[in-house]
């Protein structure tokens, strides 16, 4: 029976490690802290991408006038502690370093250079170590991680804004405003938090969008093009050096065969954690059709069309939260497969 005591400081954890959403990738978003006798005495997360994971950063936290309590402390941690050297050395080495006697962790690592050896070396060096605290919450937070070693493929997230009386587009085909300013901004913050993003030659072409994210602070993601022939026009602003491009043409993938698999392999082995499809439809449906895909975030507005383009259906979604922003409807799903 897990205490609650040690629900309420994994929770702190996972508070902790959301703060680094958007930074940190493809590394996890890890939260740690560091308890004596029920009080916090120094916490931490993992803030930059090859920088300091967040047991480095919880201890360093402690005052100097609390140093002499860490051998006698509880450190709590919403991931495994590490037990490689990659960028930075084995969390679980400074963990027995400082003679930290137990350790609480929300959710084992399943990459395959941690996958259960941190806790075992923890274990060997003596300490006490529990797991599985909050395990469902601790994975949901880095499901982007768990979903790229485990499945080989990034986390997928399709995104479209569609009219009231669900089209995307108008008869004519043509850029028309569907969501609201405060929205927009929204989806620049998603865009922020994902390592890139994905559009169709046609939406390309017709929308001329720069995909970039300028309404929020933060990272520019990867802009990803479906570009068969090399159509777009050089002085389209997916040519700009505002981010980063790839152009997904015949050269170099073999579009008589389904492009979507090729694409995310690549992906995967370029070390792409997420990726955020924003269109078009067809792009959209193809995803959906082959089952590939984790969440959904569907916008609709306040307005009709009357016609038009029809918005992607989406198939065996469950509908997990919905959010009205100055009366555009938000509705995320995830997928029942």
């Amino acid at each position: 029976m897990v205490s609650i005591s040690h629900e309420f400081f994994i929770q702190r954890c996972i508070s902790l490690s959301q703060t680094g959403m958007g930074a940190v990738a493809p590394n996890p978003m890890v939260g740690a802290v560091l308890v004596h006798e029920g009080k916090i005495i120094g916490e931490g997360f993992h803030r930059v991408y090859g920088q300091a994971h967040a047991e480095v950063n919880c201890i360093d936290s402690v005052p100097d006038t609390l140093q002499s309590l860490i051998p006698v402390s509880t450190m709590y941690v919403s991931l495994e502690p590490c037990a490689h050297h990659g960028k930075t050395p084995p969390c679980a080495d400074l963990i027995i370093q400082h003679k930290i006697p137990k350790v609480v962790v929300g959710c084992v690592d399943t990459f395959s250079a941690v996958a259960g050896r941190g806790i075992q070396k923890m274990k060997d060096a003596g300490i006490e170590v529990m797991t599985g605290v909050l395990e469902e919450a601790c994975r949901a937070v880095n499901r982007r991680f768990f979903t790229f070693h485990e499945k080989k493929r990034p986390y997928i997230i399709l995104k479209w804004a569609q009219s009231a009386d669900g089209f995307i587009a108008p008869p004519d085909g043509q850029p028309v405003r569907i969501s609201n300013s405060y929205t927009d901004r929204l989806v620049h913050q998603w865009r922020t938090r994902e390592m890139a993003i994905l559009v169709g030659t046609n939406t390309a072409l017709k929308d001329n969008p720069k995909l970039t994210a300028r309404l929020w602070p933060g990272k520019q993601p990867l802009r990803i093009v479906v570009d068969r022939t090399l159509q777009i026009p050089a002085h389209y602003q997916l040519h700009n050096a505002e981010a980063p491009t790839i152009f997904v043409s015949e050269d170099k993938f073999d579009f008589s065969q389904d492009i979507i698999p090729q694409l995310l392999t690549r992906l995967h082995a370029d070390n792409i954690q997420s990726v955020i499809v924003e269109g078009g439809a067809h792009l959209l449906q193809q995803f959906i059709a082959g089952g590939v895909w984790d969440e959904a975030r569907v916008i609709t507005g306040q307005h009709t069309l009357g016609g038009g383009l029809q918005a992607p259906v989406l198939q065996n979604a469950s509908l997990q939260e919905e959010l009205e922003v100055q009366g555009d409807l938000i509705s995320v799903y995830t997928s029942s497969t």
